[in-house]
């Protein structure tokens, strides 16, 4: 679990200058597509990793639905990627930092209390790690580095 979440994290420091976030997904133990934040680089406002790696998996399955995969994210996801997640039918999702303003698997709210969904959450994952990915951007925004 922490391996996937390392590389995730990885991924995320790939963001250039959007918010790092990074995604992965896992089936059989296996990494089948991975993506970072590409708000920025894309102007897409539905650029965020999760739909974006998501997008891959699906394809690259030739099905919408991700019953035996886990998704491993270095955020907790927001609702639009919550809501994603829950429809995709992914299996478990693990995130590493905690988001208090729009994390939507607990956080800020739980949007598996409104879908008929078997999915598994657990936070906090290399969660210090993750948060330093996070503040260390803010920072360099903010010329606090």
């Amino acid at each position: 679990m922490n391996n996937f979440m390392q590389q995730a994290i990885e991924i995320a420091q790939k963001s250039g200058a959007d918010v790092p976030v990074g995604a992965l997904i896992v089936k059989n133990n296996e990494i089948i597509a991975y993506a970072c934040n590409e708000r920025e680089k894309n102007n897409d406002p539905t650029g965020h990793a999760e739909i974006l790696v998501i997008k891959q998996a699906a394809s690259l399955l030739n099905n919408w639905r991700l019953d035996d995969c886990e998704l491993y994210v270095t955020l907790e996801p927001c609702p639009m990627c919550a809501w994603a997640i829950l429809q995709s039918r992914i299996k478990s999702v693990y995130f590493g930092s905690y988001d208090s303003q729009y994390g939507a698997f607990g956080s800020a709210l739980d949007l598996r209390a409104h879908a008929n969904s078997k999915l598994k959450v657990y936070g906090g994952i290399l969660e210090k790690e993750c948060d330093n990915v996070i503040r260390e951007f803010w920072d360099g925004k903010r010329g606090n580095s």
